[in-house]
């Protein structure tokens, strides 16, 4: 059985710089054991950077990232890799790996050094592999080579694979891409009802507001907002991040937020959305 014990992770005042660029300035959020929270902005905002950073895979110029309270870079690389998972946008190997190897790959962290291909060697390992693979319905996809997969079944057996790290933290970014709408929707549906500390770098603000408890805006490598769905996806928000008007409602069905576009700012229109809120 997948084991999850949800952890908390934050970053403070965490500054990132790449050949001399900025990329992350001051960015100081805490996302709390067991909820999902959606990563927002446009592009260019930082939102990948700022994943990598709370994976372990790009430390910050200044600032810190605490896993559980602790210095997530004092960590060894295979603590980190069994307690946070990070799934990436594209992946890609030129190995001739079935689905269900690469799922087998998520267990790594656990065994000894460089186990090539093992496969399960326990009946834990044999119930966690089984359980991620019904979790992203790949089952029927376990004997299929990686290169016969389209994008949007990679995308599930990535996320297969990330589930069999057992991570108390799941970082994701663009989970949705490739992924027709009904995949979208089971994707984050089993997301959500994990119970893993997660973080979901996404572009669809309705999704983020269906599925995600709290949502971080980035914009221009610096946070913008922080907070509940309701309390940061408001107009006035959308208008700073994205330049465009939107009138956010309460849904019909349930009490999240609803966005209906409107179009693309006016220079006047924006003036007014920066000092007051529509929604």
């Amino acid at each position: 059985m997948i084991v999850v014990n949800p952890m908390g992770l934050d970053a403070e005042n965490v500054g990132v710089r790449v050949d001399g660029a900025t990329l992350l300035t001051d960015v100081t959020l805490g996302f709390a054991p067991g909820r999902t929270t959606g990563l927002l902005g446009p592009n260019g905002a930082g939102k990948t950077t700022l994943l990598r950073a709370l994976a372990g895979l790009r430390r910050p110029q200044t600032g810190r990232v605490l896993l559980d309270g602790g210095d997530l870079y004092a960590l060894p690389a295979r603590r980190r890799a069994r307690q946070v998972a990070f799934m990436e946008q594209q992946a890609d190997t030129a190995l001739p790996l079935t689905a269900r190897q690469v799922i087998d790959l998520g267990r790594t962290p656990h065994r000894g050094r460089w186990p090539v291909l093992p496969g399960p060697a326990t009946a834990h390992e044999h119930s966690v592999l089984a359980e991620a693979a019904a979790a992203t319905d790949v089952g029927a996809l376990l004997d299929r080579t990686w290169s016969s997969l389209s994008g949007g079944e990679r995308q599930r057996v990535q996320l297969a694979r990330a589930l069999a790290q057992e991570p108390g933290v799941l970082l994701l970014d663009e989970p949705t891409n490739h992924l027709d709408l009904r995949y979208q929707l089971g994707f984050l549906e089993t997301v959500r009802g994990l119970g893993i500390t997660t973080v979901a770098a996404l572009h669809d603000l309705e999704l983020a507001a269906a599925y995600c408890d709290d949502v971080a805006v980035l914009l221009d490598g610096r946070l913008l907002a922080h907070g509940s769905v309701s309390e940061v996806l408001t107009s006035t928000t959308i208008a700073r991040a994205y330049g465009v008007d939107a009138t956010v409602e309460r849904h019909p069905l349930h009490p999240r937020p609803h966005i209906r576009w409107n179009g693309l700012l006016s220079e006047g229109f924006e003036s007014c959305a920066r000092s007051c809120d529509k929604s």
